[in-house]
């Protein structure tokens, strides 16, 4: 086994590294416990697992895009550009496939059948750019009302916005608040007629 804090070759019969003291007992217990928690349930059906799976890919990635600053802002105009772009890649195929197949039947290489298989092919095309219509309409109405309600929930409430009745005002330290009476209102008044 290898120690895993100074690297050197140590037996497994011990259970500290003779280099540097490090813990191997508990490491190999450690990995013990990992490689047993690895091991496939057999009466878990894949696809859950799988689903399991993918479920904790998208809390991370949630989570790194959290850390690296992407909102839903970021992501609704990655959405359009996406779109934008896919939907032109499948306009261009479309026109390419159509021109194409156009030359080969006019070639006269080609026969009557065979001429009206190649006459469609050129629909192919509408699928990426079927797909980068809806992107594009998710980011331009779906995503645009979840960026929304993320910036309304980030943004603090402001003074026009509704107030709870029950909630105490807060507190302003920059005016005088005049008092109603006085502990040596009494003292100074007799200080005064003396």
């Amino acid at each position: 086994m290898f120690c895993p804090r100074c690297g050197s070759m140590q037996s497994d019969e011990l259970k500290f590294c003779k280099s540097c003291g490090a813990n191997l007992h508990a490491v190999r217990r450690a990995v013990d416990t990992q490689q047993t928690h690895k091991k496939h349930d057999r009466n878990k059906p894949w696809f859950a697992e799988m689903a399991m799976h993918e479920a904790e890919s998208k809390r991370r990635q949630a989570e790194l895009d959290h850390r690296r600053g992407i909102g839903p802002e970021v992501t609704r105009h990655n959405e359009i550009k996406a779109g934008i772009i896919t939907g032109s890649v499948g306009l261009s195929v479309a026109i390419f496939l159509y021109v194409f197949m156009q030359g080969l039947i006019a070639s006269g290489n080609v026969s009557a059948s065979t001429a009206e298989i190649l006459s469609r092919i050129w629909v192919a095309g509408l699928i990426p750019l079927l797909v980068g219509l809806a992107l594009l309409l998710n980011g331009l109405f779906v995503s645009k009302k979840l960026a929304e309600v993320v910036r309304r929930a980030a943004q603090p409430a402001s003074a026009d916005t509704e107030t709870n009745p029950l909630e105490l005002p807060s507190v302003e330290t920059t005016g005088f608040v005049p008092a109603d009476y006085s502990i040596t209102e009494d003292t100074t008044k007799h200080l005064k007629s003396h």
